[in-house]
């Protein structure tokens, strides 16, 4: 199995951005290739949320998240509490995330290991992404740190990158 890595922006929305996502995992899943993401909002989320619609079974994806989902869902409910995101965002990911586990519970990748969720365990996470994935689609919005990050690793890895760019 060949694995495909999406990563982008979870913060930035722009135009035909959503649109191009989907149509990248429609094309992962019509190739036979799995889909590796980070659990995220944004890119992640949105192709999270297409994978599943091609396969509700969840057998061909890997979500890679920074700590267990208990932590990871307190920390993204005291993101919207402190207005950074919205409840509603918190809320949709939170759902998506525990619906994967309950499908398929080797699909979500926790790692019990990190207590608190920084810069650190966001980047260890872009690590264990490009270790398993063959290729990386990365949809970068406005230069982002992180993207850029986990762009320059899947180089570093010397794996193909395909890489759509976005500014708002």
């Amino acid at each position: 199995m060949k694995w495909s890595a999406i990563a982008g922006s979870w913060k930035h929305g722009a135009p035909q951005l959503e649109e191009h996502v989907r149509a990248a995992v429609q094309e992962i899943v019509k190739a036979g290739k799995g889909l590796v993401t980070g659990g995220a909002l944004g890119v992640d989320y949105i192709a999270t949320d297409e994978y599943l619609k091609c396969d509700p079974s969840a057998a061909h994806l890997k979500i890679f998240i920074p700590t267990t989902l208990e932590k990871y869902a307190a920390h993204y409910r005291k993101r919207a509490r402190e207005g950074v995101i919205t409840p509603v965002q918190a809320e949709a990911l939170i759902t998506q995330l525990e619906k994967v586990r309950d499908a398929r519970p080797a699909s979500l990748i926790e790692n019990p290991i990190v207590a608190e969720i920084d810069k650190t365990a966001y980047f260890n996470r872009i690590t264990e992404i490009i270790d398993v994935a063959d290729e990386l689609v990365a949809f970068q919005v406005n230069a982002s740190e992180g993207t850029q990050h986990t762009i320059n690793k899947a180089r570093r890895k010397g794996i193909p990158v395909k890489i759509s760019t976005y500014t708002v």
